[in-house]
């Protein structure tokens, strides 16, 4: 099989670039095929249904960002399943969207499909849906604390900062995996062998 050449001037930036078309592949992969409108509680894949899962997330999320918002002493309620509103009124609803299984699944596809050996994907990529999880929540209550005094920032917080902060946060994992778990995994073989 033919490896791809890239030029001289790319050529020390091949992990960055293998990292990003992974990347937009598991993204453009889970746009196309992840169907569901963002202000109901259906979600499918291929046809199937996938609401239960999506649906129990939103429940489980919701209920832990009211746990960690009560200990920092803000004044909130849960609305249904799905909201949390602050005592002067201020809401925010959790979606199917905002479950993080988005960001758990990229992570997850980009050490499986980057190189480096398989036993330590067993064991880094659970550890990686963990930070997922808890950046998650932590992003959500941010948002939320946020709000109750100034609502008008929740689009910045929500589609701008937290966003970007969330895929910086996979990067910054991915790095950690191509520098030291990897390379070293790749050096302590080259010992063993010599």
């Amino acid at each position: 099989m033919a490896k791809l050449k890239l030029p001289g001037k790319l050529d020390s930036m091949h992990g960055i670039i293998y990292f990003f078309v992974i990347l937009l592949v598991a993204h453009f992969f889970w746009k196309y095929t992840m169907l569901g409108d963002e202000s109901n509680e259906v979600v499918t894949f291929f046809g199937i249904d996938l609401s239960a899962g999506f649906n129990a997330m939103v429940v489980h999320l919701t209920g832990m960002v009211y746990k960690v918002l009560v200990w920092l002493g803000y004044d909130v309620e849960i609305v249904g399943n799905s909201i949390i509103r602050h005592d002067n009124g201020a809401a925010v609803r959790i979606i199917w969207a905002c479950t993080g299984y988005k960001q758990a699944y990229i992570f997850a596809t980009i050490i499986l499909f980057y190189k480096g050996p398989f036993l330590r994907k067993l064991w880094y990529i659970p550890a990686g849906l963990v930070v997922v999880y808890l950046f998650n929540i932590f992003r959500m209550v941010m948002i939320i604390a946020a709000i109750r005094k100034n609502p008008e920032s929740f689009d910045f917080l929500h589609e701008g900062l937290y966003k970007y902060m969330f895929y910086g946060i996979i990067f910054l994992m991915w790095v950690l995996w191509e520098e030291k778990i990897r390379k070293f995994a790749g050096r302590k073989e080259q010992v063993e062998e010599e």
